[in-house]
């Protein structure tokens, strides 16, 4: 698999695959090679998932209320 197909991947996708990785890593039983390759893929896939939460949030809208308290539009998220 390459970097790539990571790329390609929906954010729920690339966390399922981390668990899955997490726990094979967590078990002990891959040998050694195959553990770095797994931790470096998971390490990707961690980028991965930072990199749409981050684009997510950007895109996240507030609510704004007018003086009346009835919603009168959108505005930016603010992380701040």
């Amino acid at each position: 698999m390459s970097e790539n197909d990571i790329e390609q991947m929906s954010f729920e996708a690339a966390l399922a695959e981390l668990e899955t990785i997490v726990r094979t890593l967590e078990q002990g039983q891959a040998p050694l090679d195959e553990s770095i390759e797994l931790y470096q893929r998971g390490d990707r896939l961690k980028r991965h998932c930072e990199a749409r939460l981050k684009a997510a949030q950007a895109r996240i809208e507030k609510i704004a209320l007018g003086p009346d308290g009835q919603p009168s539009g959108t505005s930016a998220f603010d992380a701040g």
